[in-house]
């Protein structure tokens, strides 16, 4: 019997149970995949803590948005997919409905996508939540050019990552932020031109210095709170914020002034917003299939755990340490997982 993941109260990383569960069948426009690796993503603990964008209707609960895999079995009324094809899931759909932390899981299949076959499951299952975070804010929202400055915060993140690379394959000047100076180098090897760090710089102070003044063109946002004042300050003429993460507890109290004085455009981002623009959709799946298959986008992964580990892995992503993303395998066990030279190693290769 396949092992899911299920929480029945909502908690820290304890509440995760991993249960052997029979699991339904696929219906109307669902299918059932084998699920070989699933990355990690922040809406995960907050959906688990009770404190996302939306929270559990019932419990037990599932979890889980990003999973690569086979298809096992198509429900009724899907076309385009056959059994034994290989996939990965988009976070498109609610948590609330469907999960992916499992051995197995039932999916929509218009959250299907197939990838580029130089990838590994591994990172099949890590790319999707970055690449079309990254890619609906600098892309699709902020219209990035080449020349342009760039600032993204809580740059070690896999959504960070993965805008540094998109914005180096626009030809944009990328400044980073960091909490610490503990990933500094990192996030240069990764692409950065410039790094911030925070406590212990002045954010609007740096972005003026390494722009001659003029500010950065977009901003794009994790952590919400003060650092929404900061962004202003540090913003040029004209610019825009864009803010898709709630990383700091601290109330976020907008600049309006700041705003107005310096006619800022400020947009608030969320993937799943994109089932409303089928189109717009469209365009950033193959802009993202397109970056990976040339290997200007590449998955950057930190650490991998073992399914049954699972609330291990959750409290590693709590903990800050991570540079990239997460990773649960469903097929590994405790002696596969070795150490192995940073991915980071190809990116720093590429350039």
């Amino acid at each position: 019997m396949p092992r899911i993941v299920q929480f029945y109260e909502p908690g820290s990383p304890d509440v995760l149970r991993v249960e052997d569960r029979a699991v339904r069948k696929p219906l109307a426009g669902e299918v059932l995949i084998a699920v070989d690796a699933i990355g990690l993503n922040r809406a995960e603990i907050a959906f688990r803590q009770g404190r996302y964008l939306e929270i559990p209707e019932k419990f037990p609960a599932s979890l889980g948005l990003e999973a690569a895999g086979t298809i096992l079995e198509i429900g009724p009324d899907v076309s385009g997919f056959e059994v034994g094809e290989q996939v990965a899931t988009l976070p498109v759909f609610s948590m609330r409905e469907y999960g992916v932390y499992g051995d197995v899981a039932v999916v929509p299949a218009d959250a299907l996508i197939r990838y580029p076959k130089h990838l590994t499951t591994a990172e099949a299952a890590s790319v999707w939540m970055s690449g079309l975070t990254a890619y609906g804010g600098l892309i699709y929202l902020g219209k990035l050019s080449e020349g342009q400055s760039v600032l993204i915060t809580a740059a070690s993140s896999s959504a960070g990552i993965a805008a540094i690379q998109i914005a180096r394959w626009v030809g944009a000047i990328v400044i980073a932020t960091t909490r610490t100076g503990i990933k500094k180098r990192q996030l240069i090897e990764a692409g950065a031109h410039h790094v911030i760090v925070t406590a212990e710089e002045d954010v609007a102070a740096r972005v003026k210095q390494i722009t001659s003044g003029a500010g950065a063109d977009v901003l794009f946002d994790a952590v919400g709170g003060g650092m929404v004042g900061k962004l202003a300050n540090a913003a040029a003429l004209g610019a825009q914020i864009i803010l898709y993460g709630t990383l700091s507890t601290e109330l976020t109290v907008f600049p309006l002034l700041t705003a107005l004085r310096k006619c800022l455009t400020v947009h608030a981002y969320r993937i799943f917003s994109m089932r409303r623009f089928p189109a717009e959709r469209e365009k950033a799946e193959r802009f993202l299939f397109d970056r990976l298959s040339d290997g200007s986008l590449r998955a950057v992964i930190d650490r991998t755990f073992t399914l049954d580990k699972v609330a291990d892995a959750h409290r590693y992503l709590e903990s800050n340490q991570h540079f990239g993303k997460v990773v649960l395998s469903t097929r590994a066990t405790e002696a596969d997982i070795k150490e192995k030279p940073s991915d980071l190693t190809k990116l720093k290769e590429q350039r």
